[in-house]
């Protein structure tokens, strides 16, 4: 193939094939040590999503527990699904079986051992553990109702031994100070128990609050008091301190943005180091962590705004040294005290398991990334937009690349904008091969961070404040402009995609801006919130509207304003509309509604639902039919088709050329 070869925009020839996509970004997760060997969790698509427990030592990597499914579904969106018993390797770790959420106790060598009862009466889910003299110390979900509403929860221990699985009354619950809680994180000398608790109407990023007890004797509930957030602030980890007494770290928004602070047991507040940058993000799972105290008194932390750079930090002097990696985002991030362990990606690398010497500053890859058509991969950049407030928009911009073709002189390529969900959440300038598989085929790809979204502090975040539905839009929207303004898109040949809240947000921009987009890809979107508030969503979000749109009732009208199905009959533009019915976090009802309301879609909506997924779809089947579909739709609505290719064949050949 000659470097000199043209080829229309959105039809070149790629070997990056969706099945391709679905095992190269499978996500590698709760990141952790077992002794000398580093372990994590990484999606098996091929395997419906199962979470497999990944262990690497110096006799190579393998699995800890062959065909189990390591994962919790603590808040629907998970918990940290395991940790180790001690810093003995022997003494093994303890793991959710996300089979059924009973928790196990796994030695080398030894079968699992059930601690937790098989039948409770309710589904128990459980996440975040820590290991005291003997007991199981984490964070326990009870659910009583299929759609995942009615639900306890309580900081829970129980023996290490297993007796609780056949006597469910050793399983006791220590505490439940709020309605959302971490898992319990002991002190050093085991003598105090510090936890972050939330209560209805907020959510984790508007305000939370920092517990602490000392460690009651057997059987005992801990009795807690308010450490920290008596004033509303956002509070995202704790920590304690390895090398000085009394000493918990906590990183919260008090000054705007996520920097982190050392309590004292009596309350006193100290800043560590404060920066316009952030050190921790929006707490979407139960038990992430984004910084880490080790043993020599020195917290290593994920810090940045558009990016991260891994530092040590000085709790006295607040000095913080940057260690050179060439990574620049850290999902993922733990510590034995000695050393950490991280997940770790850059706009040139994919995922990648690193073992970091923080004194040495030496980096060692304990996963590395298969190589799949990386050289097919674009580099994206950081740019912004300005916005009517006069307000920069930071961008993630992926122009079409291929190594050996290029477009048409004189033509423009066609794009893609991508809408991150959350909406509180952002989106990674990374090696993204999902973005790969539209960009090597000559389809330009632009990831937007709209207000709301985390990363920019709170000012930027709360934006979105009862705006939902308009300055996400906005911002959007503006951007498209901005990226056609400067010649880099054709602004006849622009498509839209996001899911869950980017599916509102792309759902509603095709509604407001029909002469703008050609064609929108939404995959289980929130569609109609009064109905979302009701009966369409799990406790966790179940008022999260509540800051995204008002209060209700007070605010029932611009929920209904705000809907993408009040501008639905105004899209004139191709849609596919891509739904798990195992979804309890944005129900079937919600893209059900979108379906009957856009009715003056050309050919309708093309509507696909996948009866095994949840929110956010894993299986290889499905991950490589929604790509497949979307290729097929921006060909058959760009133009400059290529007759002889099928993106249908990807899923029978695993080749999409």
């Amino acid at each position: 193939m000659s470097a000199d070869r043209t080829l229309p925009y959105g039809t070149w020839p790629s070997p990056v094939s969706a099945a391709d996509v679905a095992r190269s970004d499978a996500p590698l997760e709760w990141v952790g040590f077992l002794g000398d060997a580093v372990c994590w969790v990484e999606a098996r698509p091929e395997e419906g999503g199962r979470g497999a427990l990944v262990l690497a030592d110096d006799d190579g990597t393998r699995e800890v527990l062959p065909g189990w499914n390591v994962r919790s579904k603590v808040i629907e969106y998970g918990g940290r699904p395991w940790c180790a018993v001690s810093a003995r390797r022997e003494d093994g770790l303890v793991l959710v079986d996300g089979s059924d959420h009973g928790v196990h106790h796994w030695r080398p060598g030894a079968a699992p051992v059930r601690l937790t009862p098989a039948d409770a009466g309710a589904e128990q889910r459980y996440a975040d553990f820590a290991v005291l003299d003997g007991e199981v110390w984490c964070v326990r979900e009870t659910v009583t109702d299929p759609e995942g509403r009615d639900v306890s929860r309580h900081i829970v221990s129980f023996p290490l031994d297993g007796s609780a699985a056949a006597d469910p009354s050793l399983v006791v619950a220590r505490a439940a100070s709020h309605h959302f809680m971490t898992g319990p994180k002991p002190s050093p000398d085991g003598a105090s128990i510090a936890w972050i608790g939330w209560d209805h109407p907020d959510m984790p990023w508007d305000a939370t609050q920092v517990v602490v007890g000392a460690r009651p004797t057997a059987g005992e509930p801990v009795r807690w008091r308010l450490l920290a957030g008596a004033e509303p602030e956002s509070f995202t980890q704790v920590d304690w301190a390895l090398d000085r007494e009394g000493v918990l770290y906590a990183a919260g928004d008090r000054d705007g943005w996520w920097n982190i602070d050392a309590f004292g047991l009596d309350g006193t507040r100290r800043s560590l180091c404060r920066r316009e940058e952030e050190f921790a993000e929006a707490l979407w799972r139960i038990g992430q962590r984004w910084f880490a105290p080790l043993a020599d008194g020195r917290v290593a932390v994920v810090h940045g705004t558009s990016g991260r750079a891994l530092g040590l930090l000085s709790p006295d002097s607040g000095a913080l040294a940057d260690i050179t990696t060439g990574y620049t985002e850290w999902p993922a991030l733990a510590t034995d005290g000695l050393r950490l362990a991280a997940v770790a990606h850059a706009p040139d690398r994919r995922r990648t398991v690193l073992r970091i010497e923080p004194t040495s500053g030496r980096v060692d890859v304990v996963r590395a990334p298969e190589d799949v058509h990386d050289a097919y991969a674009t580099t994206p950049y950081l740019r912004t937009f300005r916005v009517s407030e006069g307000i920069d928009v930071p961008v993630h911009v992926y122009p079409p690349y291929h190594p050996g073709v290029s477009g048409p002189p004189g033509r423009l390529p066609p794009y893609v904008v991508a809408v991150h969900g959350g909406p509180t959440s952002r989106s990674y300038l990374t090696m993204n091969q999902e973005f790969t598989y539209f960009t090597s085929r000559g389809i330009g790809v632009i990831d937007v961070q709209y207000g709301g979204s985390t990363g920019f502090g709170r000012a930027y975040r709360r934006r979105l404040t009862h705006r939902w539905g308009l300055t996400d839009v906005e911002d959007t929207i503006a951007v498209v402009a901005g990226l056609v303004a400067d010649g880099l898109a054709d602004p006849h040949r622009l498509a839209v995609r996001g899911g869950s809240a980017g599916g509102w947000t792309a759902a509603r921009a095709v509604g407001v801006a029909p002469e703008v987009f050609r064609a929108a890809v939404v995959y289980y979107p929130v569609i109609a919130p009064a109905l979302w508030r009701t009966e369409g969503t799990h406790d966790f979000e179940s008022r999260y509207l509540e800051s995204l749109l008002g209060p209700w009732p007070a605010a029932e009208r611009r929920y209904r304003d705000r809907s993408p199905l009040t501008v639905a009959d105004a899209v004139t533009s191709s849609v596919l509309l891509l739904q798990g019915l195992a979804d309890k976090v944005c129900p079937p009802a919600q893209a059900e509604a979108l379906l009957d309301a856009a009715v003056s879609v050309p050919g309708g909506i093309d509507y696909r639902t996948f009866p095994d997924e949840g929110h956010g779809f894993a299986a290889l089947d499905t991950l490589v039919t929604c790509l497949s579909a979307e290729l097929r739709l921006y060909r058959s609505v760009f133009g400059d088709r290529d007759a002889g290719e099928d993106p249908a064949a990807d899923h029978t050949k695993g080749n999409d050329r």
